[in-house]
């Protein structure tokens, strides 16, 4: 049955906000970004934090961090909820919610990287979430927030409507250690944006979001968990995808979108919108060439499937969405409407 997403009551400055782990402990490990990432919260969006017993814990079970998930969203003085940070086995938390409870109380959740699970059962449910803004990450960056993803963040939560998405001037790929409390004090170094890149028909397409991080989306397809038999449910939606900090290759990401061709899905959606693509971490931290290499060989491969499988979608690619900094909010199955001829991006909070 397909279901049309509607978007949930916004919370109001003042209001109390849940902010969960449902993949990862990690605030138990790294408190200083977390902190932080609640201090802004409060100060800076005026909402209060409230934490749940699994949002500090490291291995939690999945029927642990589902109970979470069901106490904030059926607690009628909770007005949203927000994750902490991502992880990696979010997938295991699917069985265990409980969809008839979370369609009755239906609440703003804000998440990205792993948090693509939720964001798509909550698309199954009938709810639009937002891909953007965990509190260790976005709220919790270093030195202050990216003024482009604050700005984004507050219409998101509190302004419903359109919303016109500009490129960044200048962004980061380059991170920090979270141990060093004097690093948290700092700007990070950013570099030069470079604008989007636009391939394909030139056209206006406008239609509901769906997408989220390209590995997580590959093990939901694997393990058969909340795509639609009627794949007819996603024509003409505007597709999204970014990749993350393990920096998948170019032939992973075409094996992907390939086998997602094969399975008749990636003609369905006439625009995508590619995420820039994450090319540094602690465990490949690679230079100005290396990073350039890595980013071509990845637009190349999403090029590579599209003409093979979608030769008809018209693509952007380096939107800051995903593993990047600064970060706007996508409405995951809220309204996209992707303007070729004008090179405009406007999503609908």
């Amino acid at each position: 049955m397909i279901v049309e997403p509607v978007y949930p009551p916004k919370p109001s400055p003042g209001d109390r906000v849940a902010v969960l782990s449902p993949s990862s402990g990690l605030p138990g490990l790294f408190p200083l970004p977390y902190e932080l990432g609640l201090k802004r919260l409060r100060e800076e969006f005026g909402l209060e934090p409230v934490e749940y017993p699994t949002t500090r814990k490291m291995g939690s079970t999945p029927r642990e961090r589902a109970d979470d998930l069901h106490a904030a969203f059926a607690d009628p003085t909770v007005k949203a909820v927000v994750a902490s940070i991502g992880g990696d086995d979010q997938i295991t938390v699917l069985p265990y919610l409980d969809r008839e409870l979370i369609r009755a109380h239906p609440k703003p959740f804000f998440g990205w990287s792993d948090n693509t699970n939720l964001l798509i059962y909550l698309w199954q449910c009938g709810i639009v979430g937002y891909h953007g803004a965990s509190v260790m990450c976005e709220l919790g960056r270093p030195g202050a927030m990216a003024p482009q993803t604050a700005d984004s963040l507050r219409a998101a939560l509190f302004a419903p409507g359109p919303y016109e998405l500009r490129p960044a001037e200048r962004y980061r790929d380059v991170d920090l250690p979270w141990e060093d409390p004097a690093l948290l004090l700092e700007e990070p170094p950013t570099e030069p944006g470079g604008g989007w890149l636009w391939h394909g028909p030139e056209r206006v397409v406008e239609g509901r979001s769906w997408g989220g991080n390209l590995e997580i989306l590959s093990w939901l397809l694997m393990a058969d968990r909340e795509i639609q038999r009627d794949l007819s449910a996603y024509d003409g939606c505007v597709l999204f995808l970014e990749t993350s900090e393990e920096l998948p290759g170019a032939d992973e990401v075409f094996r992907i979108l390939r086998n997602m061709g094969e399975r008749g899905l990636l003609h369905r959606f006439p625009a995508l919108l590619m995420g820039r693509a994450k090319a540094w971490s602690f465990q490949r931290p690679s230079d100005a060439d290396e990073k350039a290499a890595y980013a071509r060989e990845q637009r190349e491969a999403v090029l590579k499937a599209l003409a093979i499988y979608a030769p008809e979608t018209m693509a952007v690619f380096d939107v800051d969405l995903g593993h990047t900094d600064p970060q706007v909010v996508i409405p995951y199955g809220g309204t996209v409407r992707v303007d070729g001829p004008a090179r405009r991006i406007t999503v609908t909070y």
